[in-house]
């Protein structure tokens, strides 16, 4: 049975993204099979792997394609071009998906888009990762009601108990109305530096105030985890011996002890068979798609209207 966690924090700038990219990507390298769903319309995680420069939106379907129409998650997924078995797969997003927002607020049980979709190829994945938008849209409560649980970056600043306080609050809100069966993972402090009273001080006062549970590992400032996004590399690609990495690989292991589930690294072959990078289940490259594609993406969109129009003439 596979898990699906989502990525969140209505706080911009406390580290979702680069959860996001560095723990499906210390995943895959401990051999567990990942897809990353990219739900910010910045598309930063999809950049982050690689992704970004591969995706055309007239040829390939994307996260808004997932909630918008009715592409399944298979038409979705590209792979990461990293020495990963099984390889990492993504979801990428699209600047699109901004518009997500307005075009499923007449659509009935919106809500639960994301989990209807993710549920039908779940047991095929260890783990799902979704990165959420910094904002509480339909995006976000659509990740929060798909997820199983959720991890909760805060950056060691001044604000990160305020909007610590809010993100608990949503989350509340959704096990009583949408998921109740949602747990919190994990708080993940982020951005720490040791230097400093203030990172320790917002430590302290969060294990203090918060009744949940609070990841061990704890992700420094670093700037080897700053420059890796640039090169669409997680930090085990860029710098698998930087401060960052090592953190992000104490994450992940913490994540699969607590799953009970044992690394895979040492029993895992490289096998010759394996699906080289860039190629589909079905040998196909999932980047640079024929006109049969994007024909059946074109056909997908033109029903998705129809259906909106003929709810609103309704």
């Amino acid at each position: 049975m596979g898990k699906i966690i989502a990525i969140a924090n209505q706080k911009g700038g406390v580290g979702k993204t680069t959860t996001t990219i560095n723990l499906s990507a210390a995943l895959a390298k401990l051999n567990t099979k990942v897809l990353v769903v990219d739900c910010d319309p910045q598309g930063n995680t999809t950049s982050g792997l690689g992704i970004k420069s591969k995706i055309k939106d007239d040829e390939n379907y994307t996260s808004y394609d997932l909630m918008t129409t009715d592409a399944s998650v298979e038409d979705c997924i590209q792979y990461t071009e990293y020495d990963f078995n099984p390889q990492l797969e993504v979801i990428p997003s699209s600047v699109n998906l901004s518009a997500a927002e307005a075009e499923l607020n007449n659509i009935d049980g919106r809500n639960f888009i994301l989990r209807n979709k993710l549920q039908g190829i779940k047991d095929q994945y260890d783990y799902i990762l979704i990165d959420c938008p910094p904002s509480l849209t339909v995006l976000t409560i659509n990740a929060l009601t798909a997820a199983d649980s959720v991890i909760v970056p805060i950056q060691c600043e001044f604000y990160a108990l305020e909007g610590l306080t809010q993100l608990m609050q949503t989350i509340n809100l959704t096990r009583l109305r949408l998921n109740s069966t949602l747990k919190v993972e994990g708080i993940l402090f982020t951005m720490y530096d040791s230097r400093t009273n203030l990172s320790q001080d917002v430590v302290s006062n969060v294990k203090e105030g918060i009744n949940e549970n609070i990841f061990n590992a704890i992700i420094p400032r670093n700037v080897k985890l700053a420059e890796a996004p640039s090169y669409g590399k997680p930090i085990c690609i860029y710098d698998a011996k930087s401060s960052g990495a090592v953190a992000y690989n104490e994450l992940a292991l913490e994540i699969l002890k607590n799953d009970k589930i044992v690394s895979k690294k040492k029993d895992v072959q490289k096998s010759t068979s394996s699906r080289p990078a860039g190629k589909s289940r079905t040998g196909v490259k999932s980047v640079g798609t024929s006109g049969k594609r994007a024909a059946r993406k074109n056909t997908l969109i033109e029903k998705s209207k129809e259906r909106n129009k003929s709810k609103e003439n309704n």
